[in-house]
C-alpha cells in the first residue's frame, strides 16, 4: 500500500496485478483496506500529551474497519486528531472475526457480517440477521465502557465501508441517544421495516455520512440512499459528498470528522 497524493487521499496501493492473479484478495483489500498513515509526514511540533488541569471529559471513539482488514492496521487514524478536547479520549479499534463472505465465494476473512454482493448498490440484498448479530457485539463494547463511566454521549462510533454499514445499524438500534455516528463509504444493511425497532432515544443520535462520489466498490447511490431513510426514521443526518474520492478515506474527511466530534463532545463539570 502507498500514501497517494491525488485528492489528499490515503489510498490503496495499485491492484491490477492482484487482480490479474487473484481477484478474490483485490476485493477484500478494496473493501477492506481504509487508509495507511505516513507518520513523519505529521507536523512534529504539535504535542498530543495531556495538560494538568484538562477540562476536556472522558470520551470513546470506537472505529469498525472494512471487509478484510484489521483493526491494529487503522490505529494510526488516532494520532491525526491532536486537540485538546481529545485528550481524555479512549480510542478502540476492534478486528472482525473471520467468517465466509458469499461474495468472495464463501472465502472466509475478516468480516462483522456477510455481503452479498460487489458492488454494494442502493438496493443490494440486506443480511440482516447476521448484521444483528455483529450489532450485539458492538453494542457489548459500548456498555462496557459507559459502566466504566464514560457519559453516552461522549461515545462516538465510525467506521468505514462494512464497518460504516454496521457503525449506522449500531447506533440506530442501541437503546440510549449517544454522541454521534460517523459512517464513511458504507451503505444502510437493512430494510425500512426495521425502523420501528429503533428505539426512540437512538433516534437523536446524530450521523455523519461521507462518501466518494468515484466510489466502485459501494456506489454513490448507495451513500445517497442513506439521508432519506435516516430521515423516514426521524434521524438528523447530515451528508457530505466528496467529488473524485473512491473507496477510500481522505485527510479532508478525517479534518471534518476532528470538527464535527469537537462540537458534540460534552465537557466535564
Amino acid at each position: 500500500m502507498y500514501c497517494g497524493t491525488k485528492g489528499s487521499a490515503w489510498r490503496t496501493r495499485d491492484m491490477h496485478s492482484i487482480l490479474l492473479t487473484n481477484p478474490i484478495v483485490l476485493l477484500a483489500v478494496i473493501l477492506g483496506s481504509t487508509i495507511i498513515f505516513i507518520l513523519f509526514l505529521q507536523p512534529r511540533h504539535l504535542s498530543s500529551s495531556p495538560k494538568s488541569g484538562s477540562m476536556a471529559a472522558r470520551s470513546f471513539v470506537l472505529w469498525l474497519h472494512g471487509l478484510g482488514d484489521s483493526g491494529p492496521a487503522n490505529e494510526p487514524i488516532k494520532t491525526l486528531f491532536r486537540s485538546s478536547e481529545f485528550r481524555n479520549t479512549k480510542w478502540s479499534f476492534p478486528s472482525a472475526p473471520e467468517n465466509p463472505v458469499t461474495c468472495n465465494y464463501g472465502m472466509r476473512m475478516p468480516s462483522w457480517f456477510d455481503i452479498q454482493e460487489i458492488p454494494v448498490t442502493a438496493d443490494s440484498p440486506k443480511a440482516e440477521s447476521d448484521v444483528l448479530k455483529a450489532v450485539q457485539n458492538v453494542h457489548a463494547m459500548i456498555d462496557k465502557e459507559v459502566a466504566a463511566g464514560t457519559d453516552p454521549n461522549n461515545v462516538f462510533v465510525c467506521g468505514f465501508s462494512q464497518g460504516g454499514a454496521l457503525t449506522l445499524a449500531s447506533v440506530l438500534l442501541y437503546p440510549k441517544k449517544l454522541g454521534g455516528g460517523a459512517v464513511f463509504s458504507g451503505w444502510v444493511p437493512f430494510n425500512s421495516s426495521m425502523i420501528e425497532k429503533f428505539p426512540e432515544d437512538a433516534k437523536k443520535t446524530p450521523i455523519l455520512w461521507s462518501h466518494g462520489m468515484a466510489d466502485r466498490t459501494v456506489l454513490f447511490e448507495a451513500g445517497q440512499a442513506g439521508p432519506p431513510f435516516l430521515q423516514q426514521a426521524g434521524v438528523t443526518c447530515e451528508f457530505k459528498a466528496y467529488p473524485g474520492l473512491g473507496h477510500s478515506i481522505s485527510n479532508e474527511e478525517l479534518q471534518f470528522l476532528e470538527s464535527w466530534i469537537k462540537t458534540r463532545l460534552q465537557s466535564s463539570s
